[in-house]
């Protein structure tokens, strides 16, 4: 779950939705399982550029520092995120999301047969970022190539340059269906959002509609009053059964969030 839009209390986001976060890793309705309790992790911006973040192994719906945490955490952009392990060891270091300066970056989905082919991507990564990867996830891989692609500076092109390259060194691996991915990262002001897998099977991505809209189509509903005119979402699945409320992000396609702008465009990678 990403959000962005006027100071938000954590807790408001992670706990109060009739299916929240904290619910769907337990209860996930159309993620790839079920529960998600490999561990999780947050992520915001408070009184410097750099954003916080606070990761667990334990599932999210037992942890109790975790609700302590979001009681008192009021961001205007926050990521969160619930793992289910396709893989590599449940450590924090593996647990979303990462962080690269004032960059935050969360993956939904798998490299498949990454371990087969992870030595040519982790080589791919720029020398002086490669001592700051810290787990063995092909997600954390993949933010690094994308930022040794140019994500600091153009995120759609960074990203559809490492995915080419995620794809033409799986094909020359003879894996045909390497790349399966929602992504959503952050430079704390703007937030950027994928969806897209070699397949065009991809997991889903949903992002919240206007909220002036959806507060007339449902004026009876008291956490709407709440929010600001800016607020946005990006989610996995949506966090309210809410008619109008939500758009499925088109397969192969990326979007970016700013103050008074959104943008939607197809996703195409690049390769090398």
């Amino acid at each position: 779950m990403a959000y962005s839009g006027e100071p938000l209390l954590a807790e408001d986001l992670l706990f109060r939705p009739v299916h929240s976060l904290i619910d769907q890793s337990l209860h996930s309705e159309l993620g790839a399982t079920t529960t998600n309790g490999d561990g999780f992790g947050i992520g915001w911006y408070g009184e410097s550029a750099r954003p916080a973040v606070f990761k667990n192994i334990e599932p999210a719906w037992n942890d109790r520092n975790l609700r302590e945490i979001a009681a008192q955490v009021r961001t205007s952009l926050f990521f969160a995120h619930v793992r289910s392990s396709t893989g590599t060891p449940v450590q924090r270091s593996n647990c979303h999301p990462f962080r690269y300066g004032n960059w935050l970056w969360m993956h939904n989905g798998a490299l498949h047969g990454f371990h087969g082919y992870k030595r040519d991507l982790v080589t791919a990564v720029a020398p002086e970022m490669f001592a700051d990867i810290e787990g063995s996830t092909d997600s954390e891989v993949l933010f690094y190539l994308a930022l040794t692609f140019g994500l600091t500076d153009d995120p759609f092109t960074a990203v559809a340059r490492a995915v080419g390259l995620v794809e033409q060194v799986a094909r020359e691996h003879r894996v045909e269906d390497s790349v399966q991915m929602t992504v959503a990262t952050t430079d704390g002001e703007s937030m950027w959002f994928f969806r897209y897998s070699t397949l065009r099977q991809s997991r889903s991505l949903f992002y919240s509609n206007d909220v002036d809209k959806v507060r007339a189509l449902h004026p009876e509903v008291k956490a709407l009053r709440e929010l600001g005119a800016e607020a946005r979402f990006v989610v996995s699945e949506p966090l309210r059964d809410l008619p109008g409320a939500w758009h499925e992000v088109r397969e192969s396609s990326a979007g970016v969030v700013r103050s008074g702008h959104d943008e939607l465009r197809p996703f195409q990678p690049i390769a090398p």
